[in-house]
Order: structure tokens, then C-alpha cells, then sequence
């Protein structure tokens, strides 16, 4: 994971009221635990994925529709050369990659304070 994802994670373990990772395994139902119980999605590119891991058209996009439709943010960390919202991507094949990560404004922006501190440009909340 890039340094700035790594920063914020340790700002989530680190806070007043620590988050505790979850992972079920499956996008659905982690993304359904999200919106019941607040938190943070994250899916992010590495060293082994540079692309992400998630499909855009089956996974990644029909969820950011979701997250968004209920107040949330759905990005994609820093994705070719810039972090930008998950549905302004254009999909080039049908199996087309991307990272994801969606949850509330609050942990979202905590994410993006981490990109601003490395110098990155990041969207408006």
C-alpha cells in the first residue's frame, strides 16, 4: 500500500476510539456492514496490484453507486496519477481493474488528509 494509505490506517488504530479491522470476504456484505455500522472500506492498489484487485464494471462501480447514494464517498485512492471518485472512471475492457475506497465523510476524509500530507491534490468532500 502507498505511504498515505498506511498513514491513515495508523491514524484509525491510533485514535481516541480505535477502529478494529473486519474482512468477511466478500464486497457485498462488507460494504452492507459499512453502511450499518459506520467505518471505512478499503481495497487499495499495492506492490502485486497496481491496478487494484476489484472489477470496475461488477464490483467497484455498482457499489460506489450504492455508498454515494447514501451519503457516503466511494474513491480510488491514488489511481493512475490521481485520487478521483470511483464512478468518473471509464472502464477500458470488461475485466478492467481499480482499488476502492468508500465509506462515510468523516473516514474518507482522513484518508484524503493523508494524501494532502504526501502532496497529493485530492477531491473536494
Amino acid at each position: 500500500w502507498d505511504k498515505p494509505i498506511q498513514d491513515a490506517i495508523l491514524a484509525f488504530k491510533g485514535g481516541e476510539k480505535p477502529y478494529s479491522a473486519r474482512y468477511v470476504g466478500s464486497m457485498v456484505a462488507d460494504i452492507h456492514r459499512t453502511l450499518l455500522y459506520g467505518g471505512i472500506y478499503l481495497y487499495p492498489a499495492d506492490n502485486k496490484n497496481t491496478q487494484g484487485k476489484l472489477r470496475c464494471l461488477y464490483e467497484g462501480i455498482p457499489m460506489a453507486m450504492i455508498i454515494e447514494q447514501a451519503g457516503g464517498i466511494a474513491s480510488t485512492g491514488l489511481f493512475n496519477g490521481k485520487v478521483g471518485r470511483v464512478l468518473e472512471l471509464t472502464p477500458d475492457a470488461i475485466h478492467c481493474k481499480c482499488p476502492i475506497i468508500m465509506g462515510g465523510p468523516r473516514d474518507i476524509g482522513i484518508v484524503y488528509d493523508s494524501y494532502k500530507a504526501a502532496g497529493v491534490d485530492v477531491p473536494e468532500l
